[in-house]
């Protein structure tokens, strides 16, 4: 059984058909590539996957579940994390909090435990406290655990927003566009992080970017969209040399990167 299966996704606004039928299935451990020109349909599709959009047809199965149409925060629970393209940090607290706040769903304490200050509640948090300063010292950002989070570098943020998601435990995390605005010694830094995190943590990971180096590099399997259609999907030696993919979007050149 695959850990993700998401069957025939159509995806209408009005009259626009931003994905048709798209099918994709992740396994256990699993490094997937998605990508495709602007516009293409990825982000839609990694918003079907995670309850921001809920998909005109067709089924998303997650670990054997139906996760159809339910809320973002259900299927976090279920185990599926995300990035966005767009960093959503919590930029005006800090680092150490913006973690924190990913176990917020998983704590056991209630709302009594919470405002009496019970020994329930201090000890839960102490415990959610050690393991966001474990993460954040794997991603070397323990040092700036109490600064704000806007204040962090852009490569930081970008990783504090890995830490974040991971902090969710996720059995699938979606990455979207991870290296966007990174220089090439962060880029090869964040493809080797990347690699790091699916062995280390044991997870699968479906990853949206535009920089085919490192797509080429680091993906075991790569599915190419274009127009809302998926027209390819293969291990990198044959999405680099298949010619529908070539003329959407990689180009001639990059077929000998």
């Amino acid at each position: 059984m695959p850990l993700l299966n998401a069957k025939n996704l159509t995806m209408r606004f009005g009259g626009l058909v931003a994905v048709s039928d798209f099918s994709l299935e992740i396994g256990e451990h699993e490094l997937i590539g998605l990508i495709g020109p602007n516009g293409a349909g990825k982000t839609t599709i990694f918003n079907m996957l995670t309850g921001v959009r809920n998909p005109t047809e067709g089924k998303i199965e997650f670990a054997g579940e139906d996760i159809t149409n339910i809320k973002p925060y259900e299927i976090t629970k279920k185990r599926m994390a995300r990035t966005f393209q767009n960093i959503r940090l919590f930029k005006e607290i800090s680092v150490l909090d913006n973690v924190k706040i990913s176990f917020n769903f998983r704590v056991k304490y209630n709302i009594a435990d919470s405002i009496l200050r019970l020994p329930r509640f201090f000890k839960e948090e102490e415990e959610i406290e050690k393991k966001a300063l474990d993460l954040l010292k794997i991603f070397k950002l323990d040092g700036k655990k109490d600064e704000l989070a806007a204040n962090l570098p852009y490569g930081e943020q970008r990783r504090l927003e890995i830490v974040r998601a991971l902090a969710a435990s996720p059995k699938l995390l979606l990455l979207d566009e991870p290296a966007a605005g990174m220089n090439p010694q962060e880029t090869q830094e964040l493809a080797e992080l990347i690699k790091w995190i699916k062995d280390e943590f044991k997870i699968s990971i479906l990853l949206i970017e535009h920089d085919m180096k490192l797509v080429m590099s680091l993906c075991e399997r790569i599915v190419v969209l274009d127009y809302g259609k998926k027209i390819a999907e293969g291990v990198p030696a044959e999405i680099k040399t298949n010619k529908q993919v070539i003329e959407a979007y990689l180009g001639e050149e990059d077929t000998n990167a």
